[in-house]
């Protein structure tokens, strides 16, 4: 369960989780939630940070809608500025991605999926713990904030637990298709069950290679694996393989839309 933990401005850290409980065609397991970034502007009208995750994203696989509204409703002293939604890069990025390309392109939308992530919970990256410490934390004091304790992304990203929550949340969708959004899925999940497999690289060694299906059994089920690079590797959102957009956009071209 989890603890009672912060973003900057207060918001309680949520988990997030899939809502729609009736069985899906894909089971879509990615890394850890994103959340809800602000762009902080001071009273100045100059940027004190350009993105800072203040909230937990709605729903899973957020696509940015109502950044505007959620943000509206943190109290910031009047003096440190405001907050307004951070760029579209930064909110709901990885879901549009999800959606147009690799659902679509498979002739599925959300209603045939259950979404999850390894952790079901926002997380402070190295960047984003960076901005806290050199622009919230010398403010805490002074204007009495509440102090921020979002985890920070774990070296163990699932345990026996979590990763026996997920084999039931698998069971639970009907899914027959278990879709792994790059390398972590793989390590922190799949290869607990089938040994043959550690990261993409071990499905895919050239373009003709990548988005096929692969069989497999967890714990007696049946499974279509579908192993695609992450969102991040295939809409290029800030650092990312060249190699894996161009594998991915071959498959959307040439393979996708005849696997369902």
């Amino acid at each position: 369960m989890l603890g009672n933990y912060t973003f900057p401005f207060g918001q309680r850290v949520q988990e997030v989780i899939q809502r729609d409980r009736t069985p899906k065609r894909v089971f879509v397991l990615g890394v850890y939630a994103s959340a809800v970034h602000a762009q902080w502007i001071d009273v100045n009208n100059k940027t004190k940070v350009k993105a800072l995750a203040v909230a937990s994203e709605p729903y899973i696989f957020w696509r940015g809608d109502r950044a505007d509204e959620i943000i509206g409703q943190i109290d910031i002293p009047k003096s440190l500025g405001k907050l307004i939604p951070a760029n579209n890069q930064y909110n709901g990025s990885s879901g549009i991605a999800l959606d147009e390309l690799i659902l679509e392109p498979l002739g599925l939308n959300r209603s045939a999926a259950w979404l999850c992530d390894l952790i079901p919970h926002s997380c402070v990256n190295p960047s984003q713990r960076k901005a806290i410490i050199n622009n919230y934390e010398p403010f805490i004091e002074e204007y009495n904030l509440p102090v921020p304790s979002v985890p920070e992304v774990p070296g163990q990203l699932t345990d026996n637990k979590r990763r026996a929550a997920i084999l039931n949340e698998i069971i639970e969708s009907g899914a027959n298709t278990l879709i792994l959004l790059g390398d972590k899925p793989i390590q922190w999940f799949l290869k607990y069950y089938d040994h043959r497999w550690n990261r993409l690289t071990d499905f895919t060694h050239n373009e003709d290679s990548y988005g096929r299906f692969h069989s497999t059994q967890i714990r007696g089920k049946a499974i279509q694996l579908l192993p695609l690079a992450h969102p991040r590797q295939i809409a290029q959102l800030g650092r990312s393989s060249v190699k894996w957009y161009e594998y991915h956009q071959t498959w959307i071209d040439q393979s996708a839309s005849k696997m369902f």
